[in-house]
């Protein structure tokens, strides 16, 4: 009789159990979200990421940074759910994921500017021309372009010194199509990290030196850091600030951050919750780590594109974003 008693009291324990398990649906996702790519997109999916921790305990969302590039090579494997790029997907990497059989969204997430920085001690730079910037970066310039001075006369005959993301980022690729105009066109002799603060670090203590990255690693290290202006096709010099990326002024060096979402992982209500999270929070998060958000219209059109694409009409779940 007491085994029989204690078999009930167990049994009806599991039934509560189960019952009181059912609250909101965040509660009940595990598993694991597997996400690469672009240093540049990289803050901003990692502070998603923590927040939605604190919504999805169970879920593990880990963010690596192998560049643009590099995440493609692993997300066209399969390996991973999400790959981070700064730059659009390019069609030798289509034909792969056709080879491989993966489907894919893009989605768009933030604007940013490509910073050019120099030495705060460097008092000669106020601003390059497009034209100056291709003369210091082409492939032709290696062993030409080495000095100061071979960029404008009146500037100092002292060694130039040139950092600048690896050819795997999609920084880089986005810069020598805009700036030489050609994707991937640029002098070799330069210092390559696809870790843009290895690229600060660099720049921040060397007076004679020159570089580029996300806006973002600016504003981080701005104390440290002096920002050149570029001068726009209407001829006017633009530094790049949200103003000037969202409205278009600072061009050509202005672009939009995306993510990429596999079909399979997509079907999975872990990565569907979190994409949803992602959207719904990329303008507060973009904003506060120096990125500029999208109009919420272009949010709208994201997240229909995303539901349409893994079938399903998810509830997202949010931190209270004004999106």
């Amino acid at each position: 009789m007491v085994d029989k008693y204690l078999f009930l009291v167990f049994f009806s324990g599991i039934l509560l159990a189960s019952c009181g398990s059912g609250g909101g649906s965040e509660d009940q996702l595990s598993g694991e979200i597997k996400i690469d790519g672009s240093s540049t997109v990289f803050p901003i999916s990692e502070a998603v990421a923590e927040e939605f921790r604190t919504e999805a305990p169970d879920v593990r969302v880990t963010v690596g940074v192998s560049g643009t590039g590099g995440g493609f090579q692993k997300f066209l494997r399969g390996d991973t759910d999400i790959n981070n790029a700064s730059r659009e997907i390019q069609p030798s990497e289509v034909k792969t994921a056709e080879e491989n059989g993966i489907e894919y969204v893009q989605l768009s997430v933030a604007y940013d500017g490509l910073a050019v920085v120099v030495h705060p001690e460097n008092d000669w730079v106020d601003y390059f021309t497009v034209e100056e910037l291709k003369k210091i970066w082409e492939p032709e310039a290696q062993g030409e372009i080495t000095r100061w001075s071979d960029v404008r006369e009146e500037w100092p005959d002292e060694e130039l010194h040139l950092f600048g993301p690896g050819v795997a980022s999609g920084t880089f690729d986005y810069f020598t199509e805009t700036i030489v105009g050609e994707s991937g066109a640029s002098r070799g002799d330069f210092t390559a990290s696809e870790d843009d603060n290895v690229l600060v670090q660099g720049v921040s203590t060397d007076k004679y030196a020159l570089g580029f990255f996300g806006l973002a690693y600016y504003e981080e290290n701005k104390e440290s850091l002096k920002l050149a202006g570029v001068q726009n096709g209407a001829g006017n010099v633009v530094r790049p600030t949200m103003q000037t990326v969202s409205d278009g002024t600072y061009e050509p060096l202005s672009r939009p951050l995306f993510i990429y979402v596999r079909k399979e992982a997509a079907q999975q209500e872990n990565v569907q919750q979190f994409v949803h999270f992602y959207l719904d929070n990329a303008p507060m998060l973009a904003e506060q780590i120096g990125y500029i958000p999208m109009p919420d219209s272009v949010y709208q059109v994201q997240r229909k594109k995303f539901e349409e694409f893994a079938g399903s009409q998810t509830d997202s779940v949010s931190t209270g974003s004004d999106s």
